[in-house]
């Protein structure tokens, strides 16, 4: 396999007081779609409409994404826990059963 180099992104690249781009307001805003999906205890308290700056948006993208990381983590820890009749329904069922839909 062929080595790419990859050149050293410039010191002008990143500027946590500069104001934000359309491309990261855009992220903040589906993040914010995101972390309305995980439960109160994970959810940051910024207030993403007062995000302004790279630095800002880069600070609350960091704590959502591990927020999520976090939830995720803690939800297959929590599905290796439960005892196998309390996991569904599913996986209770037989193999000769099916369910039916009534019309």
């Amino acid at each position: 396999m062929a080595i790419i180099a990859v050149p050293k992104p410039s010191k002008k690249s990143m500027n946590p007081g500069r104001d934000a781009n359309c491309l990261l307001r855009t992220q903040v805003e589906h993040l914010q779609h995101a972390e309305r999906r995980l439960p109160l205890r994970y959810r940051s308290s910024i207030y993403t409409h007062a995000i302004r700056t790279e630095g800002e948006a880069a600070q609350y993208i960091r704590e959502v994404t591990e927020a999520i990381h976090k939830a995720h983590a803690d939800a297959a820890r929590e599905r290796g826990k439960r005892p196998r009749a309390a996991r569904g329904r599913s996986e209770l069922k037989t193999k000769g059963t099916k369910s039916r839909r009534v019309k």
